[in-house]
């Protein structure tokens, strides 16, 4: 038996597979040890928990596909997303999801209260609760206001509510960024500061072994289990080599996230947005993506993207019950493509500091796409493949822009792009370098 769960001889059921054998399973008694430490606590609120937080002006990143969210806890939450083009001065879009306001104006600065405002309230009332990954997690809310108007309302201030919750190896990660209504959000922050107050820990999921154990006249194991236990084994080796080699572009499981997934309670959670896939060696990988074979998944929100190099770019939704929506934003076809690059430019260069000129960014055509509702005509797509340096050799990330109505741009960004581009010909079609 587990630590903390009990199991008595007398609270078993006696369970009888279909051949008749006989198992006698004993099952655990539920009973959680934490009420009483609760009960007790006098230690620090959560607020005064959170105070270094606050206090030390730290900021907290999640980069998506497109916008890239700052948190300066206690201070704002920014949502931006810069374009950089050489030579050229630094644009940046943003928005202000939420700003501190301070509960005293004439306060000065230094003494300006920390956000602790719902201690009391949350000591009187039952602490709020979140849903993340199948568990009710408890959170301790910091309410900003007074963000950029949102036109959408009235040119009503946009706000977020900051949900705190205990994860005892996290950094303060941003676990997610949600529009929950038009303008108003919800950002969830891991952080091991709050793990000190017992009300705030994670529960231990509610799942308890159950043993068994066989009666007389009964084999130790079921013989159809020992026959399933045989028939997995034989299946997972010759098979695990194709699954990540040669079919990678059905396996979206292998992207995961570049930092560390963070374990919560008993489930994995993806802490930072952009991808990568690390089962492949840098030479198999260039190999397999100019064949079309390993295919690049990326998008947030409602609609995700799929990108084949030299085959298609598909848009689709998943739904648990409504199964998958896809819409086919383009098809490759090569003729297309090179009618297409003789009218744009195909390749984008700039200058390095020796004088030598090399590849930034090379654009393919897609066209011939699903038909538009809107226009009549065939969704086209242009892909914009640029290199992207970052501390996972095999990062992507993908975002998707609408200039005109089912006339696409997406743009995707990799350091596998960065060791291909300067094998891009005249009109941009790029080979493995030899």
């Amino acid at each position: 038996p587990t630590t903390g769960v009990l199991y008595k001889e007398d609270n078993y059921i006696i369970m009888t597979t279909v051949d008749k054998e006989k198992y006698k399973c004993l099952l655990p008694l539920i009973a959680s040890g934490n009420e009483e430490e609760e009960k007790d606590y006098k230690g620090p609120t959560p607020g005064e928990l959170l105070e270094p937080l606050f206090k030390q002006s730290s900021c907290s990143y999640r980069i998506e596909s497109y916008w890239t969210y700052e948190v300066c806890h206690g201070k704002h939450i920014r949502q931006y997303h810069e374009e950089k083009e050489t030579g050229q001065k630094i644009n940046i879009q943003e928005y202000y999801l939420g700003n501190m306001i301070m509960k005293n104006p004439l306060s000065e600065p230094e003494s300006q209260e920390l956000p602790c405002g719902y201690d009391l309230l949350l000591s009187l009332t039952q602490i709020p609760t979140k849903n993340i990954e199948g568990q009710m997690t408890p959170y301790y809310p910091v309410e900003l206001g007074n963000g950029t108007p949102c036109s959408l309302r009235q040119n009503l201030p946009r706000s977020s509510t900051v949900m705190y919750i205990c994860h005892p190896e996290a950094k303060h990660e941003i676990l997610s960024v949600a529009e929950v209504t038009t303008c108003e959000y919800e950002v969830v922050i891991l952080t091991p500061l709050l793990c000190n107050h017992p009300k705030y820990r994670f529960r231990a999921s509610p799942v308890n072994d159950i043993f068994c154990q066989s009666l007389p006249g009964s084999p130790l194991k079921p013989h159809n289990l020992e026959q399933l236990e045989k028939q997995q084994e034989m299946l997972k080796m010759p098979f695990r080599r194709v699954k990540e080699e040669e079919m990678p572009s059905t396996k979206e499981e292998k992207f995961s996230s570049i930092h560390k997934p963070v374990a919560v309670g008993s489930h994995q959670l993806l802490t930072v947005g952009t991808t990568h896939i690390s089962k492949l060696t840098d030479e198999q990988l260039i190999k397999e993506f100019l064949s079309g074979s390993y295919c690049f998944h990326g998008g947030v929100g409602w609609w995700k993207y799929e990108f084949c190099y030299g085959k298609y770019v598909h848009q689709y939704h998943e739904d648990k019950e409504s199964g998958k929506t896809s819409v086919v934003v383009g098809t490759w076809s090569k003729e297309e493509h090179i009618e297409w690059s003789r009218k744009n430019a195909a390749r984008t260069f700039y200058l390095r500091e020796d004088g030598t000129q090399t590849v930034r960014m090379v654009s393919h055509f897609y066209g011939n796409g699903d038909v538009c509702d809107l226009t009549d005509k065939p969704r086209q797509v242009t892909v914009k493949l640029k290199c992207k340096e970052s501390d996972s050799p095999h990062a992507v990330t993908i975002y998707m822009l609408e200039p005109h109505s089912c006339q696409y741009i997406l743009g995707v960004e990799s350091p596998v792009i960065c060791k291909i581009l300067d094998t891009a010909d005249e009109y941009g079609l790029l080979s493995v370098p030899s």
